[in-house]
């Protein structure tokens, strides 16, 4: 396995299609109960990413969550 700091060189494109494969390989096992995911909450989190996938430009930006949240 590559270290982090090896990772992290990737040019960004390549370091979001690991994210996305990071991200769906733990869909995948958290559905089939590997993860502690409540399975209550696949269809809010289902909804929520197809609208992200519908428009993603609505998605509010993490730094402007955290200001909202008073954390950042």
């Amino acid at each position: 396995m590559a270290p982090m700091s090896d990772l992290l060189q990737l040019p960004p494109s390549e370091r979001l299609a690991l994210a996305i494969a990071l991200w769906d390989s733990l869909d995948n096992q958290a559905r089939d109960g590997a993860l502690p995911v409540n399975p209550a909450l696949y269809p809010e989190l289902d909804r929520r990413w197809a609208n992200h996938r519908d428009d993603p430009e609505a998605a509010v930006p993490w730094d402007e969550v955290r200001s909202q949240l008073g954390i950042g």
